[in-house]
This record gives structure tokens, C-alpha cells and sequence, in this order.
């Protein structure tokens, strides 16, 4: 039986160890976290029966086998759930499992994400509806259109990450609705980012293929018709209810995950990766494998190697990162009134997500986890849990706040903008993830140069997000891992569709 070893218990991780062990009898499999938790960012922290999402997790994915495992794992909702039921929101469903006496539940969602900007709300992505332009206002219009005509007749070479959304959106669109945002996450001006990074965020979208889009709808079109996605799937406690049962079946066939295992140095010998050490409550280990399988960000994995040319180490060592924090709220209400036409349980604004962009304030973005599951929240009914996101650096001002600190900082930050009246907050929580985020700048064009000295080992397997140092979503990282899987089962050498994932240019919310 061939041994594997895999780096890694988020989605690719998991994802890879298990499809190994459904498919062949002929590997055993063996999972290094460096946690004491599975599912990475897409874990579900708990707190005080409260639930948090790390980065907000939407089920939707374009590839088949990505659905059809993840429904192996969870079953679909077939009965309405508690915040439909109190709403009276009538649904379609198309599975058999009742959320309100079964745990193991893939919920239907409504997708609601908007631009909150001004104190106003913009749908996002940023639609061409009249609202849109009543609360940009006339004078901010005419400049979006005559600044869209702008960039159609005279293209900027889409060397940066400024001038790619210039090319799609027009300067002043641009300035409103990407530039702020853009740099709290990376902490780089556009124009100092690849334009890469659009590629692989933004894809196909542009005011051209929102306005095509809103034509379509209004044309009755729907089937066959690209459209931005109005639904997803949703665990019933979080997406690390999803990777908890994934690693449930991994263990139940024979699978080993050690937690609390980070993995400081890989053995070669031969051309082949022979082994890995790795350290537990201060001890190093070594264990030794015959395939392995990393998820672990590149430059922890290069920095592994002994005899890795100092070359590619140098690349490797200025990969960049962006980390984020979480700051968890539990609040009696919300300052912002619901002006939509959906119901909700407390009439509370239907958003699962906001994105921040005033530049007076650090916030990110915002969650609402009782617009993600009802069963995220303890109460429900009387208290909203919110989730503010913060971009930072490991070890910068943000990072080292406290986390009362934090606390008062998110509060404020929510009373500025609006959001909150101060004196509401009940509870507070905060998760602090690193290498959130794979960076598009520093030594990411010279990234090929790492790819090909990893490549020339024949039983390593790079997946998943930071595996690949590619921004990717999550049913991306497990189409990584399906590939890796198929190229072990069989026998295939070549990694070119490996690193050929996600790709693609076309938006990951189309269907």
C-alpha cells in the first residue's frame, strides 16, 4: 500500500485525502494540520453558541463533480427552514432533508451582496438599474458615462490592476467602486497589482456585460442565459460543518488527520520527496510517504527544502500574503432599515455580505451571518451577529490590536458609517487568519520560476489556494485536488492542468 502524505486540512487537503481513499484501496493517507481544526479559512469558529464564517463561503460552483460531492457530504434542503417558515419566503427545493430536525443540511440561500458607499446602497456587482444612478446622482452619472465612452474608444495597456478596471468600468466607476477597496485588501494601490488578480476576480464582468445581462432579464430570457447567480448552498452551521463531515468519512475509512502538526522540513532524496518533519507540542517528528500532496503556502514549502537553489528561494521568499481579521458582533439591531422588497426575520436588511468603501474608515466588509443560516445565530429572532472584516499584515498596528481594542474600533467604525447606533453591542469575538490571501505583486511574475523547481519533483502535488499561490474560490481548490488525484490514479506525470485551474476567464457568479 502506497503511503501519502498529505500538507493540509482545508478544502484541497481534505478534498484530495478523500477522494483517494473512495476511489482505491491501494493508498493509505495521512493529513498534517497545523491547527487544531479542519477546513483552513473555510472553517466555522463557535462562540458563545454563535457562529462565524471566515470570508463568507457561498456553495455555487460550475463544475459538476464539485457538486456532486459536496452533496455525497450534505444532503439538500427539502423542507423550509426556520427564517422561511417565520418570513412565510416560499422556496422550490429539490432534496429531502428538513433543516428544522436533521443537522446535515445544504440550505438554499438567497444571494444578496451590495456596495454600501455615501450611506447608500449599490447592488454589487454594480448594476445599470435607475436606483444605481439615483444614488450616484446626476452629476457623478453623466461623469461615469462620459468616462465609460472614454475607455471604450481609448483601451490603457492592462499592465496593472488600475487599468484593468478602467478598460471595463470607466475611470469614474473605477474611483467610486474598486480603487478604496481595492487597496484596504492588499495595501497596494491598484496600479501597483497585476492585472492578473482581475482576471481571475472580475473575469468577464464589465459595464458591457451588466448591461447585456439586464437586457437578458428584461427580455424574459433565463435558461440558457449567462446570468450572475441569485442562490446558493449553505451548510446549516457553516462551511466548516462541510469539512468536518469530509473529514468524518476520512478517518471512518482508515484515514489519519494529526492536528496541532506543522511541517518545518521536506526530506529529498533522488529526485523524490522522501519525507517530511514536522513539529507537535515542541517535538519534531518525521514521517515518511511515497506520494505527497501540499497545501501549505509556497513559501513555507520552498523554505522546507534544504538544497533549494538560493534563486528560487529568493522568489519564494517575497511571494506576498494579505491576512485579515474578523471581528465578531453581536448586536440588538441594526441602524439601516431594510428598503428592499425581501422579507427577513426582523425586518433586518437581507445582505449576507456588504462591501465597505468609504476611505474614512478601515472596514472591509461586512457580514450578516443570520442572512447565511438562521442556525448561525443563537437568537436569532432578537440579535443580529455580524462578521467586520479588516485587511492587514501579520504583525502591523491592525494585527496587534487587542481584541477589546478591536472591539471598540469596529463599533465606532459601524456608528461612522452609519450601520449602528453605539450602545448595541452584546457580544464580541475575533479570528485572526493568516495567509488569507495569495498577493499579485513583489516576486509573483517570477513565479513560473518556483512552479517548474517544484515540478521537478514527480510525487509532489501542489493544491488549493496557497498550494498554488492563486487566489482561488473554494470549489477551485478542490478542482486542484480532483486533479492531483486523477494524475496519482493514473500514473500521469505531466502537471500542466495542475496548475492550469481556475484559469479560465469568465466570473465565478455566472450560471
Amino acid at each position: 500500500m502506497k503511503k501519502v502524505i498529505i500538507i493540509g486540512a482545508g478544502p484541497a487537503g481534505l478534498t484530495a485525502g478523500l477522494e483517494l481513499l473512495r476511489q482505491s484501496g491501494e493508498y493509505s493517507v495521512t493529513v498534517l494540520e497545523k491547527s487544531d481544526t479542519v477546513g483552513g479559512i473555510s472553517r466555522t469558529a463557535v462562540h458563545n453558541g454563535n457562529r462565524m464564517d471566515m470570508g463568507g463561503h457561498r456553495f455555487f460552483s460550475k463544475d459538476e463533480r464539485v457538486n456532486r460531492w459536496w452533496e455525497s457530504l450534505l444532503p439538500n434542503q427539502g423542507s423550509p427552514s426556520a427564517d422561511d417558515i417565520i418570513t412565510n419566503t416560499k422556496k422550490e427545493f429539490d432534496g429531502t432533508a428538513d433543516p428544522e430536525t436533521q443537522d446535515k443540511v445544504f440550505l438554499k440561500r438567497r444571494r444578496v451582496s451590495r456596495i454600501y458607499f455615501k450611506k447608500k446602497f449599490f447592488d454589487y456587482p454594480v448594476t445599470v438599474k435607475p436606483q444605481t444612478f439615483i444614488n450616484m446622482g446626476f452629476s457623478s452619472t453623466v461623469r461615469s458615462v462620459f468616462s465609460y465612452g472614454v475607455s471604450m474608444v481609448h483601451k490603457k495597456n492592462e499592465d496593472n490592476l488600475e487599468n484593468f478596471y478602467i478598460n471595463r468600468f470607466g475611470k469614474e466607476l473605477y474611483s467610486m467602486f474598486f480603487e478604496s477597496y481595492t487597496e484596504k485588501l492588499w495595501g497596494r494601490h491598484p496600479r501597483d497589482i497585476s492585472a492578473d488578480w482581475g482576471a481571475q476576480r472580475v473575469k468577464g464582468l464589465s459595464v458591457t456585460a451588466l448591461l447585456r445581462d439586464t437586457l437578458k432579464k428584461a427580455l424574459g430570457k433565463k435558461s440558457n442565459e449567462t446570468s450572475l447567480i441569485e442562490e446558493f448552498k449553505y451548510p446549516k452551521f457553516g462551511p466548516g460543518q462541510m469539512w468536518q463531515a469530509a473529514a468524518d468519512e476520512l478517518t471512518d475509512r482508515g484515514g489519519e488527520i494529526i492536528f496541532s502538526a506543522e511541517v518545518k522540513k521536506i526530506c529529498t532524496e533522488n529526485g523524490k520527496i522522501s519525507a517530511v518533519e514536522y513539529e507537535k507540542n515542541g517535538e519534531r517528528l518525521m514521517i515518511t510517504g511515497d506520494i505527497f500532496i501540499s497545501s501549505m503556502a509556497i513559501k513555507d514549502l520552498i523554505n522546507g527544502f534544504d538544497d533549494c537553489p538560493d534563486s528560487v528561494r529568493k522568489i519564494a521568499d517575497d511571494l506576498p500574503y494579505r491576512d485579515f481579521l474578523t471581528v465578531g458582533l453581536l448586536i440588538n439591531k441594526l441602524a439601516v432599515k431594510n428598503e428592499t422588497k425581501l422579507k427577513t426575520v426582523g425586518d433586518i436588511i437581507p445582505d449576507c455580505w456588504i462591501y465597505v468603501q468609504d476611505r474614512s474608515v478601515k472596514l472591509g466588509r461586512v457580514q450578516i451571518f443570520n442572512n447565511w443560516s438562521p442556525y448561525m445565530v443563537k437568537d436569532f429572532q432578537n440579535t443580529v451577529f455580524l462578521g467586520l472584516e479588516y485587511f492587514c499584515r501579520e504583525g502591523d498596528g491592525l494585527w496587534n490590536m487587542s481584541d477589546s481594542e478591536l472591539r471598540d474600533l469596529a463599533e465606532k467604525e459601524l456608528v461612522e458609517i452609519g450601520i449602528l447606533e453605539a450602545g448595541n453591542v452584546r457580544d464580541c469575538h475575533v479570528e485572526r487568519v493568516q495567509k488569507a490571501y495569495p498577493a499579485y505583486f513583489d516576486s509573483y511574475d517570477e513565479l513560473p520560476v518556483v512552479i517548474n523547481y517544484l515540478n521537478t519533483f514527480g510525487n509532489l502535488f501542489c493544491v488549493g489556494r496557497n498550494g498554488q499561490h492563486r487566489y482561488n474560490n473554494m470549489d477551485h481548490s478542490m478542482a486542484t485536488a480532483f486533479c492531483a488525484v486523477d494524475n496519482i490514479l493514473s500514473g500521469n506525470k505531466d502537471k500542466t492542468a495542475l496548475w492550469s485551474v481556475n484559469t479560465e476567464k469568465v466570473y465565478h457568479e455566472e450560471k
